[in-house]
């Protein structure tokens, strides 16, 4: 059954240096021509099942101006949701606007995600992100006023040229916001972006360490809990929609390079405008075999504070976890995994490490 659904919006009024997602410079017309393939590609594609999560990610979903988002939302009316649908859409400082939220507000919007990534002056403008802290404040003020309590905001870290003060100080600022959710990010510096192409370095994984230690202390110091590797929310905060993909489950990707779990399959869409506005809209389809599945069940939900229930792994596969992967109990006793009656973990002193323990599940399966 699918429950979830994510909606990719790719325009941009800029393009910030770090950047990997499929995106392109905002323009009306393009708009209005992709969102009639938009609507194709849900008509063709959606089976009208009830949704429990709805997100409207990017991009810039709040480059749209307040028109093209009524039009977005009318088309998004073909999607039906639960009664408690959590339903995000992602916005940038720079382009919030009051009308807009309200809008937002009006068609059953519940949650806003913001893309702050910094307070530091010098870290904005390397990262190419045109506003400063009053403004930051000033939005966030503004989304509660209108009625949002429900509010994510992003925190970008080991950016080269930072400091442990200088996280330091975002972090107090971040927290001084007030919100119940913020999502963390070491910056990755990948090919195709402006950084990739700049040959910038990134720093050193030491330090990279260092500031992850820092941000988990502080953060759990103010009662948000570290629910996954990159995640952090209050108690009723944490994102269903993140959790989603993180439980293996289904959903429905839609939209210029999207991606989604339908059936078996996991498919990415095209990153070309052309090929998704004449109806193109598949780049990449694979068959999950069972023994692919189990593997993702693991490199998923070891991401996450639960980890891996023993109930519920049988109940999708029809097997004991620990008849699947015998080396479990390897990494037990070597305490690079916790149990309980309920399910495996990794500790939090290993979360960093996680990778390394996870790659000792993939190819296991016979």
């Amino acid at each position: 059954m699918v429950r979830s659904c994510y909606i990719h919006i790719p325009f941009c009024s800029h393009i910030c240096s770090y950047c990997d997602f499929s995106k392109m410079y905002y323009h009306p017309d393009w708009c209005n021509r992709y969102l009639t393939a938009l609507e194709k590609e849900i008509e063709q594609n959606y089976q009208k099942e009830v949704l429990e999560t709805i997100y409207i990610g990017g991009g810039t979903p709040s480059s749209l101006s307040v028109e093209e988002l009524n039009r977005l939302f009318q088309i998004l009316e073909k999607l039906k949701r639960s009664r408690n649908c959590e339903f995000t859409v992602e916005c940038n400082v720079e382009n919030i606007t009051k009308e807009k939220l309200e809008l937002f507000l009006k068609k059953g919007v519940n949650r806003i995600s913001i893309g702050v990534q910094s307070a530091n002056p010098k870290i904005l403008d390397f990262l190419e992100r045109p506003y400063r802290k009053e403004e930051i404040k000033r939005i966030i003020s503004l989304v509660k006023e209108v009625g949002f309590s429900n509010i994510n905001v992003d925190l970008m870290y080991a950016i080269p040229g930072q400091t442990l003060n200088d996280l330091e100080n975002d972090l107090d600022f971040f927290l001084n916001l007030n919100v119940p959710h913020i999502s963390t990010y070491s910056l990755m510096i990948e090919n195709h972006t402006k950084l990739g192409n700049q040959k910038v370095e990134a720093i050193k994984e030491e330090l990279d360490y260092e500031m992850y230690q820092k941000i988990h202390k502080k953060l759990e110091e103010f009662s948000y809990e570290h629910y996954e590797i990159s995640n952090f929310g209050k108690i009723g905060y944490f994102s269903k929609h993140n959790l989603t993909y993180w439980k293996n489950l289904k959903y429905y990707g839609f939209g210029l390079g999207a991606s989604g779990f339908l059936s078996n399959i996991r498919y990415t869409n095209t990153k070309q405008f052309q090929n998704y506005e004449q109806g193109n809209f598949r780049n990449f389809e694979e068959k999950i075999s069972k023994k692919v599945d189990m593997e993702n069940e693991i490199m998923l939900g070891l991401r996450t504070m639960e980890g891996i229930s023993k109930i519920e792994f049988i109940h999708k596969f029809g097997q004991k976890l620990e008849d699947v992967f015998p080396m479990i109990q390897k990494l037990v006793k070597e305490k690079k995994l916790l149990e309980t009656k309920e399910n495996y973990r990794i500790p939090f002193s290993y979360w960093y490490l996680s990778n390394e323990i996870i790659i000792y599940f993939i190819g296991e399966v016979e």
